[in-house]
């Protein structure tokens, strides 16, 4: 068990620093080229499918779909929420922000029991919950956002993978200086 607890404690830490890495990569790539229609909109496509990838690996290495019906789920919303913004990106900014407000509650609430379930055998995950919460919350804050008078653009999405970002890497180090103080206790 010891070793199985290491290895996942090191799989959580390269996992949540390549998220957070991520995030940050599209967050660039968001402020340099967001003002280009295509670009822009292949930006938003790209960002539900990693959430996705990355939720359906880490299941995956965590004993399976069937072990993490959470993380499972949120593979499925993000499926879904990739085909919704191809959709939206034709319609308009506010459909595309609204979709985005939707997916955010969603894989928010699911992110959030995922850290939930897994804060007792591996801990660090009040931050994952917390972000969680929070996910859920700006989620509700981007559809209110949609329904307002000011068009959005990929930039009123670029606080909320920078929020992301945020957390993964305050995870990542969290269980770095963790695995430190027990390996120096």
């Amino acid at each position: 068990m010891q070793s199985h607890s290491l290895t996942q404690s090191t799989w959580l830490r390269s996992y949540y620093f390549i998220r957070a890495l991520f995030s940050i990569a599209w967050i660039a790539a968001a402020v340099h080229f967001g003002e280009q229609p295509r670009t822009a909109a292949l930006l938003l496509a790209i960002y539900p499918v990693w959430d996705g990838l990355a939720n359906l690996v880490d299941a995956r290495v965590n004993g399976g779909l069937k072990a993490n019906p959470s993380q499972a789920l949120n593979v499925v919303v993000s499926v879904i929420t990739t085909l919704a913004v191809i959709v939206a990106v034709s319609n308009s900014t506010y459909a595309v922000l609204a979709v985005f407000g939707v997916w955010a509650i969603l894989s928010g609430l699911l992110q959030l029991y995922t850290g939930v379930r897994r804060w007792r055998a591996y801990g660090a995950q009040w931050v994952m919950i917390l972000s969680g919460a929070q996910s859920a919350l700006a989620g509700g804050f981007m559809i209110s956002r949609s329904l307002g008078t000011v068009a959005p653009t990929i930039l009123d999405i670029v606080p909320y993978a920078g929020f992301g970002a945020f957390y993964f890497l305050l995870s990542a180090i969290w269980l770095v200086v963790a695995s430190y103080r027990k390996a120096h206790a």
